[in-house]
């Protein structure tokens, strides 16, 4: 038997075709899903192969496809938009994002085209009339982070297509959080930060008390249109069951149904569990992000 590598892993794998076919054998590249007795494959336009595990001839670990800095600012662009604050503003190529204090991410300024110390100056400006310090979001290649300045909370941004994602008959679907999607997720994070969404549609699941996710569908500039699924949370005494999954699979497909075409998750870059979940689902790293300062960025320039 060959020896697969672990599910997320982009392969060339090549099998055996039924008898009498010509030729006997055919090749998939793709992103490994499974590797039990049917092996699965994901290849780039979203279509699933399976494979008998027995039927596996060869198989050759295959380097990620380069990702573009145009491809790094629409994936930016969509999920700004899909986790916005209760406030924004465009700043010359930038935006800003105010939600109350409430988590980093609806609080930090993402640089979408331009960067200079007039944009830092002004985010600083902007967020400090807010009374809360202004976070910059520095994704790769969109913003450098000088080697002596600290960044805090580091994420890698995983992507992939949603292919053939079905989805969960037993999960609830609501426009806001519920009493009992707040039982599971006791993040304190205000409804009006949750539901944000700009030119979007955001939607909150639930299978029966023990899991909870969110959802929101934008439009990146070059007409993708993402599913970002975040807030995932399972109830402690039903963890290692499938239910993370289970939800994760119905939010996706939530969104294919409303046009989404790719999905993404924001993972912190040490939780191992949550990014061997993804990469599960047929999701890579597209690039890591991380947040720096604004305050610390101006000292190193005025010194």
């Amino acid at each position: 038997m060959v020896d697969l590598p672990a599910p997320g892993t982009r392969v060339s794998l090549r099998y055996r075709l039924p008898a009498g076919a010509v030729p006997p054998h055919t090749d998939v590249v793709g992103h490994l899903l499974d590797v039990g007795a049917t092996v699965r494959v994901r290849n780039r336009h979203g279509e699933v192969v399976d494979v008998a595990v027995d039927d596996v001839l060869a198989v050759r670990v295959v380097p990620e496809l380069p990702v573009r800095t145009g491809e790094i600012r629409n994936l930016e662009h969509a999920a700004a938009l899909g986790w916005p604050g209760t406030e924004q503003h465009w700043q010359d190529g930038w935006l800003l994002r105010y939600g109350l204090g409430s988590t980093r991410r609806a609080n930090s300024a993402v640089p979408l085209r331009f960067t200079s110390h007039a944009e830092i100056a002004a985010a600083a400006d902007w967020y400090a009339s807010r009374g809360v310090p202004a976070l910059i979001s520095a994704p790769d290649r969109l913003f450098r982070v000088p080697a002596a300045v600290p960044v805090e909370a580091e994420n890698l941004v995983m992507a992939g297509d949603l292919g053939d994602a079905t989805g969960a008959p037993e999960m609830t679907l609501t426009a806001r959080p519920s009493a009992s999607w707040r039982q599971v997720n006791r993040r304190d994070v205000p409804d009006e930060v949750l539901t944000a969404v700009v030119d979007g549609v955001v939607v909150f699941g639930e299978l029966a008390g023990a899991a909870v996710g969110r959802a929101v569908v934008t439009e990146a500039p070059d007409g993708t249109r993402w599913v970002g699924v975040s807030a995932v949370h399972v109830a402690d005494d039903v963890r290692r069951q499938g239910l993370a999954r289970t939800l994760c699979a119905g939010l996706l497909a939530w969104g294919r149904e409303h046009g989404a075409t790719r999905g993404y998750v924001q993972v912190v870059a040490d939780n191992t569990a949550a990014r061997a979940l993804y990469e599960s689902m047929g999701f890579v790293v597209h690039h890591r992000s991380r947040y720096v300062r604004a305050a610390h960025l101006l000292e190193t320039q005025s010194s």
